[in-house]
């Protein structure tokens, strides 16, 4: 089988890879139709990751060719969504969907970051705890929209609901990867009155802000901006979807008195120099989290079908599996144009 092996800093490769097999009963063994990158996988191509020598990916749709015999609700033939977060299937928080509060496992586990599961931009793989951690694609959803459910719409949502985001109030985004932009779309379809768009210099992606109806506004002068825009209070809420230290600390001056930012970037710093003085004088909520895709599956789903979310225009590029190690660096150089890129076998 042929797929995605990290071997270290900038050097992930087409590679040969073990067979993937069903061991448990309840496994489903998965042929890959179509895999992406996401900004965190680019984080581990930069070698941002304290080991290497393991395959990677955690967003993928495909075919099911093979069931073990526990499983359920997936047959041989069912196109199904996986999530990228996975739990054990077993626990009270698991049957709830919220696989991060997963009683069994002490720790976040996803595919392709090292430790655990295999990485899952390969031909084929493994989804363990089958019934919990995929879901047939739903009727009205297309493979792209499917396959944007995976990580990308369900970490903007999980964004935007930490936000505590209400009608008519102000918001911002500071990020406009995949991420931020869908967290854009899902806090305008949640009644925001005013999304602030924070970006950097690439305006095409401001541009995609602007077209979903929120204010962009580059980020060099930013707060100034933002203040300007809010008559001197800040933003009801922020969320941080750039995954820099730089932007988090921004953030934090863009709020306003008893306002949320929450973080959905990938940073994993252990040294963030945390603004703690103004965050308790100022009585700002922090919330940092890491997504349980499949917990906002069924809220999700309906706005992609009706048409209200539409999260296959972060689409921007194709490619094939054997090309996808030339994506990978296209995407961490910031090429123009790259926002996310479909491989397919």
């Amino acid at each position: 089988m042929k797929g995605l092996f990290f071997h270290g800093a900038r050097d992930i490769r087409y590679d040969t890879l073990p067979d993937p097999t069903i061991r448990e009963a309840d496994d489903i063994l998965v042929r890959m139709t179509g895999c992406s990158i996401c900004g965190s996988d680019l984080h581990i191509y930069e070698g941002h990751m304290p080991t290497c020598g393991f395959s990677v990916g955690h967003e993928a749709v495909g075919e099911v060719m093979e069931v073990g015999s526990a499983v359920r609700t997936h047959k041989p033939g069912d196109e199904v969504i996986v999530s990228a977060a996975i739990g054990c299937g077993r626990c009270r928080p698991c049957l709830a969907r919220n696989v991060m509060q997963c009683e069994i496992f002490p720790s976040l586990q996803s595919y392709g970051i090292g430790w655990g599961y295999e990485g899952i931009q390969s031909e084929a793989f493994i989804v363990p705890h089958g019934d919990t951690n995929a879901l047939n694609i739903p009727e009205g959803i297309s493979r792209d929209q499917a396959l944007m459910l995976t990580d990308m719409i369900p970490t903007a949502w999980l964004g935007v609901a930490n936000a505590e985001v209400k009608p008519g109030q102000a918001v911002v985004v500071v990020g406009l990867g995949p991420i931020g932009l869908t967290a854009v779309e899902i806090a305008l379809n949640f009644g925001a009155a005013q999304v602030i768009a924070v970006g950097g210099r690439r305006e095409e992606r401001m541009a995609i802000a602007r077209e979903m109806g929120a204010t962009a506004i580059p980020s060099e002068g930013a707060v100034e901006r933002i203040m300007e825009l809010t008559r001197g209070q800040g933003a009801d809420s922020v969320i941080e979807a750039a995954g820099a230290a730089e932007a988090l600390l921004q953030s934090f001056q863009m709020v306003r008195r008893g306002g949320i930012v929450s973080m959905i970037g990938s940073n994993f710093s252990t040294e963030f120099p945390f603004p703690m003085m103004d965050a308790l004088l100022r009585n700002v909520v922090f919330k940092p989290a890491l997504c349980s895709s499949m917990q906002y599956w069924h809220q999700s789903i309906p706005l992609i079908q009706e048409g209200k979310l539409r999260p296959e225009r972060m689409i921007t590029h194709r490619t094939s599996l054997s090309e996808a190690p030339d994506a990978y660096r296209m995407g961490a150089d910031g090429e123009p144009g790259v926002l996310k890129t479909v491989i397919v076998p």
